[in-house]
């Protein structure tokens, strides 16, 4: 048993006993499902906080010759499995957490010199029949234990990327290269690996790794296939936390949700146990995170970028290519570029299918709140926003006049002359001045309520907050909106907020490029 070369269980065994723990041992099965074939190369990106490292101590928990960890994981989903003792305990495993390394070492330019030494030096006192020179590189040391012993390795390596968003040295990043390259790209060496699994926030960086790592298959916060659910919590997962912690699934699925990846709806783990743990739902992003990375690369001020921003920000979706980005830190030459790299540390979600992308949730998108008031070329965005609360505070007051007034400035921020009259733009005016009840409300767009469609009906994320069914005319006139909602009856689905549920009519007049609003109270005839 190693530090580095087949290390014990013990880091996955006190995850086991913290408070909240959401069972993802299926994921051995699909590992094993890799081992020794033309998949058994994996490279798994995600944002911080995601579970990225417990699935990785829990891969070397099961795999590594170091440790029995048959009774940890016998209750566990995997115990109930066919596969379950197929590779248990079976392989010499190696574990490098990179970021750790790193940060802790103090020469820097030797890094990998001093880490495969160290590594090195446990396969000596392991494996003593073995010829492992001071020269040899970790490699080539793997390949010699291999050639003596028949015994395969795993490789895992946590925060492959990390020199990359360090921004490492020439010299200590050409020994990296040297590093990956010997162990992943040799053929000689490859027979010895069994599975390699590394991890990081990027994707594998195009300009300068891909080459060490193009063998790799990855699987992205963009295209995560059949690993999707294990990194990250799902929608059953969380349900069934909250029912069990005592916590509004609601309100924790608008906070922490918005991740949908092959089939599930994927939430941030870190902010949700907290959340649990805390019987809070809050913003937990901002305590391991900044909205300083948003406005860094929101100053690059490309092209388009602040028209999708404001879309964004009402709820709206925004048109995204994410093949040029290159997975640097610093290669950013277009909007798209912005978005993808966005997408990937998380303050985004991606539509793989519509290939557009959001703000996922509550939670991140106040951390775009911060973010474009501290951008000066987002003044006016910013000045949005506040107003978006006035105006929130003034339909529930009654004010009607204020709530025309605003969405005549709101209809000019989404629209251009060309398209000022279309009901898009209509549409879009009315979630960009309403944009900052997305953190109170869930926003049901052309809901089917009654007897028809409801233009937008707001939802509120606690009771004590109004409901509000609008209702849109072009050309026509407040009242007329009103009988609609009550004609075709869309409160009848909302019925049990009586008393605290709102009729919200606007006209928008397209010669004049002004509109009417009406609001009333429900009240059950």
């Amino acid at each position: 048993m190693g530090i580095y070369l087949n290390p014990d269980n013990v880091n996955f065994k006190e995850t086991l006993r913290t408070e909240i723990y959401v069972d993802k041992t299926m994921m051995i099965q699909t590992m094993n499902h890799f081992i020794d074939t033309g998949n058994k190369f994996i490279c798994v990106s995600r944002p911080r906080r995601f579970g990225k490292t417990i699935a990785q101590n829990m891969l070397a928990a099961y795999y590594s010759k170091g440790c029995d960890s048959r009774e940890m994981f016998a209750p566990l989903k995997i115990g109930k499995s066919e596969e379950f003792g197929r590779n248990l305990n079976r392989f010499n495993v190696i574990i490098i957490d990179l970021n750790s390394e790193y940060q802790n070492t103090n020469d820097k330019e030797h890094l990998i010199e001093i880490l495969s030494n160290k590594i090195k030096k446990e396969m000596r006192r392991e494996y003593p029949q073995a010829d492992i020179p001071d020269e040899y590189s970790l490699a080539e040391s793997i390949l010699e234990i291999y050639s003596v012993t028949g015994k395969a390795f795993v490789i895992l390596i946590d925060e492959y990327d990390v020199l990359v968003r360090e921004q490492a040295s020439e010299d200590l990043f050409a020994s990296y290269l040297s590093f990956l390259n010997g162990l992943f790209k040799s053929n000689t060496v490859r027979q010895a690996i069994s599975l390699a699994y590394i991890t990081g926030i990027l994707p594998v960086v195009r300009d300068r790794v891909q080459s060490k790592l193009n063998n790799f298959e990855e699987y992205t916060i963009l295209d995560a296939q059949e690993l999707a659910e294990f990194i990250g919590f799902t929608d059953q997962e969380v349900q069934t936390l909250c029912v069990e912690h005592g916590l509004n699934f609601d309100e924790c699925k608008s906070w922490y949700n918005g991740y949908r990846q092959h089939g599930f709806e994927i939430y941030n783990p870190q902010s949700v146990v907290k959340a649990l743990s805390r019987k809070k739902c809050k913003s937990y992003w901002s305590m391991t995170s900044t909205y300083q990375v948003i406005a860094e690369r929101l100053r690059d001020n490309f092209k388009g970028t602040r028209d999708s921003v404001i879309r964004m920000l009402a709820g709206e979706e925004a048109d995204v290519r994410v093949a040029s980005y290159m997975n640097t830190l610093t290669d950013f030459a277009t909007r798209d570029d912005v978005f993808t790299y966005l997408m990937h540390i998380g303050y985004l979600a991606y539509d793989e299918e519509n290939e557009t992308c959001r703000i996922p949730n509550r939670e991140i998108w106040q951390e775009w709140e911060f973010a474009v008031a501290v951008v000066d070329e987002y003044e006016e965005t910013d000045r949005i926003i506040k107003a978006s609360k006035e105006l929130l505070a003034a339909t529930i007051d009654g004010d009607e006049d204020a709530v025309a007034k605003a969405l005549d400035e709101s209809h000019i921020h989404v629209t251009s002359n060309r398209s000022y009259n279309n009901e898009d733009a209509l549409q879009s005016a009315i979630y960009l001045a309403y944009l900052y009840a997305i953190n109170k409300y869930t926003v049901i767009r052309e809901a089917t309520v009654g007897k028809g469609f409801a233009d937008v009906v707001y939802v509120p994320l606690k009771e004590t907050e109004p409901a509000m069914i609008i209702e849109l005319k072009r050309n026509d006139c407040v009242e007329s909106a009103m009988d609609q909602i009550k004609e075709k009856r869309y409160f009848d689905p909302l019925s049990h907020y009586k008393g605290n549920l709102l009729f919200v009519g606007i006209n928008y007049d397209e010669k004049k490029k002004t509109h009417t609003c009406k609001i009333e109270h429900y009240v059950k005839g």
